[in-house]
């Protein structure tokens, strides 16, 4: 059963509670719940509306596109850009910053995100999902360029995620704890269902993607190598091992029942420093788990200590439950 609370009303409520959600971050957030609403919408219909499959394009990343990926983020670009509390947007789908048309009102929030996470599970119906992150806008301008959105994951305003599985999901962090929504599709609203999410300190689970196995560092050997003997290795216990290919559907799992998902620094491609992005999948992701009671490292450093230096920079990602992850950066610091 549900408190019948709907996000807009949290909103309020936390607002009156802390005074971190000013009217300007609810309307914000509204928006940005309603264009999840929508991609919920084209992610549920599929093959029915014709929009699975990939295009002949491939983003900034050099990934080739998902027909879903161009679809969410323009439906995210067209709901946004009119919610007057933007100066600009930026999408792991597009070069650069996306500046706000003229017309429109402009706002001091600046907006990343991914607007669909794990696109390469949507073909064979796996979960899927967006991320966002909130940040202000401190410039004078009144078109942000790249370099204002380049700020550490600690000035994060707010950071979220929608998560398409069998129910779609939000969960949001405004800087006081995590509360998961579930959409009510009979009355279109997200309603507050999973209250101060926390992440248990223990686990037996870990994610990681193990065809890379011959690529990672030796303090990443270490540790799935202990975990993988179970009972009879150093740590006594059997573990788990769980890969979705949507970081998404990983951290959601993690905030349900604990673990610890890896997408470290690996020789795979000496040019890249990691796989994953830091402004809009590392840094909204590592501030929902530090809230949590979480940990979240590169395995040398606190995620959301590292000032970017470009809007598609990758870095190594170990995040999860707290003494999981804090035996990995004890290995890194050890090698």
């Amino acid at each position: 059963m549900h408190t019948g609370t709907n996000l807009i009303q949290f909103l309020a409520d936390e607002h009156r509670r802390t005074a971190s959600v000013c009217p300007d971050v609810q309307a914000l957030l509204g928006q940005i719940a309603v264009s999840c609403k929508e991609i919920s919408n084209a992610v549920n219909q599929g093959a029915l509306s014709g929009v699975m499959g990939s295009l002949e394009s491939e983003n900034i990343q050099g990934e080739t596109q998902k027909k879903l990926d161009v679809i969410t983020n323009e439906i995210f670009l067209r709901i946004n850009e009119r919610s007057g509390q933007l100066a600009g947007m930026a999408s792991e789908e597009m070069d650069d910053a996306y500046t706000i048309p003229d017309g429109y009102v402009r706002g001091k929030y600046l907006l990343v995100f991914d607007p669909l996470d794990g696109s390469s599970n949507v073909d064979v119906n796996i979960s899927v999902g967006t991320i966002f992150s909130v940040l202000r806008y401190e410039g004078k301008a009144s078109n942000p360029v790249a370099a204002d959105f380049l700020q550490p994951g600690t000035r994060q305003v707010a950071a979220g995620y929608a998560l398409y599985g069998s129910s779609t999901m939000l969960v949001l962090t405004t800087g006081h704890g995590v509360n998961g929504f579930s959409l009510d599709r009979n009355v279109g609203e997200f309603v507050l269902t999973h209250a101060g999410m926390t992440i248990p300190a223990e686990t037996k689970e870990f994610a990681i993607n193990a065809s890379n196995q011959r690529f990672w560092e030796a303090p990443v050997q270490r540790y799935v190598s202990e975990c993988v003997a179970g009972k009879t290795g150093p740590r006594g216990r059997d573990f788990n091992m769980r890969w979705v290919a949507s970081m998404v559907a990983e951290v959601h799992r993690i905030l349900i029942r604990g673990g610890i998902f890896m997408y470290p620094k690996d020789t795979k491609d000496p040019a890249k420093a990691g796989k994953l992005r830091l402004m809009y999948e590392a840094n909204p992701m590592s501030l929902i788990v530090e809230q949590a009671g979480g940990l979240s490292s590169t395995g040398r450093q606190r995620i959301l200590d590292i000032q970017p230096e470009g809007l598609h920079q990758r870095v190594p990602v170990i995040l999860g439950s707290r003494q999981e992850v804090e035996r990995v950066i004890g290995y890194h610091a050890e090698a």
